[in-house]
């Protein structure tokens, strides 16, 4: 299922699947795949929020919440539409979007049709300030809380990513199964950009490419440092004898955008990027070849931004505190390296902070030395180029 990288820390690929008997898992109550896609359930829907939705001529989608909680939470919207379209195929609602990321949820496709001229009823999807604040005119709420929804297991395998875990809760809220399958966060498609046009005029994307984010809301548990992967980048860069280009992607919020270059040494030529909108960031991604990142929204981001063939490079997650699995994607390429402490979270579907769970002695990602991380790059960019 995983593979040790180094003591007390693991490499867990994006793929792989875990058996429900072996993690902490809520049965979802029926087999997904011996129900056809339509299909009532075996479970009772909650009967005033069904009719309530289908009253609804519009959806609106408000996020205003940590970039990261909200992307993982796009599968809601995913959800919605899917019941809507199962209940008048040749209709899509509407779907209207506010917020700071409404840009990035435009490139999911899922907002479609012309919005009301004047509102009639609608159903709100968002964190819960933002719900909250449109509760006394919405006819329908659906709060997207990280914490509410468990690990759900069915047909023998647990579901522990977030957008699985958002997606069947309202498929089993619904009473009716949904098409989403494997994978149920939608991805953001992407293209160039003046950004990226200008960084590959100046041979930024010439090589092999690394983007490693640096950006984090906790830099005390989360934040590996500019100098840790700086020495990873030189570690893959001796190891294949060739130059590494390496973006340090930063997070400041302070409006202000910071693009400067750094020394190059061991064959790493580095160029720090701080400040920039992540709809930019979410273009520089695809044309990368590896990106690396903590458990953060941007490296979320960086795996659900890919290319309109549906193509980008393997995203590797550094999880030191929290479950390795819930904080990602579910796509096969965003992959995981975790601590022991991480791995527990996951086995149990623990939360550190919502459960209350002092911490351990491998909690900072100071236990993913760069030599470790090296190693698991390498195996990952070598199957990249097969």
């Amino acid at each position: 299922m995983t593979a040790t990288a180094t003591t007390g820390v693991r490499f867990c690929p994006g793929a792989v699947c875990f058996p429900a008997d072996a993690v902490h898992t809520t049965p979802l109550g029926y087999d997904r795949q011996s129900i056809a896609i339509g299909a009532p359930l075996p479970v009772p829907a909650s009967a005033e929020l069904a009719d309530r939705l289908g009253e609804c001529d519009e959806i609106l989608v408000s996020f205003q919440s940590k970039l990261g909680d909200s992307l993982l939470a796009l599968s809601v919207v995913r959800a919605l539409s899917d019941w809507f379209s199962l209940r008048s195929p040749a209709r899509r609602l509407p779907v209207r979007v506010e917020g700071p990321y409404a840009r990035l949820i435009a490139r999911t496709g899922l907002p479609a049709g012309e919005p009301a001229v004047a509102r009639g009823k609608f159903v709100v999807i968002g964190d819960r300030e933002s719900v909250g604040r449109h509760h006394p005119a919405a006819h329908a709420s659906i709060i997207c809380d990280p914490a509410a929804p468990p690990c759900w297991s069915t047909d023998g395998q647990a579901q522990p990513d977030m957008p699985a875990r958002h997606y069947l809760a309202l498929e089993r809220r619904l009473g009716i199964r949904l098409p989403a399958t494997s994978t149920f966060a939608p991805t953001l498609v992407t293209g160039p950009n003046r950004l990226t046009q200008q960084l590959h005029a100046a041979g930024w994307f010439d090589g092999l490419t690394i983007a490693a984010i640096t950006a984090t809301s906790w830099p005390e548990r989360k934040n590996y440092t500019a100098e840790r992967f700086t020495e990873v980048a030189a570690r893959i860069a001796e190891a294949r004898q060739t130059p590494i280009r390496l973006l340090l992607i930063g997070g400041e919020h302070d409006g202000c955008v910071r693009i400067a270059a750094a020394d190059s040494a061991r064959g790493v030529r580095a160029l720090y990027l701080d400040g920039l909108p992540a709809d930019e960031l979410a273009d520089v991604f695809p044309r990368c070849d590896l990106v690396l990142g903590n458990d953060t929204g941007l490296t979320h981001l960086a795996a659900l931004a890919r290319d309109p063939d549906g193509g980008g490079p393997p995203v590797l997650g550094l999880y030191a505190r929290h479950a390795h699995s819930k904080w990602r994607t579910g796509h096969p390429h965003h992959h995981a390296v975790a601590t022991t402490f991480s791995e527990r979270m996951h086995q149990g579907d623990l939360c550190p902070v919502r459960d209350t769970i002092a911490p351990g002695a491998d909690v900072h990602l100071d236990a993913i030395t760069p030599a470790a991380l090296a190693r698991v790059c390498m195996e990952l960019l070598g199957r990249a180029y097969g």
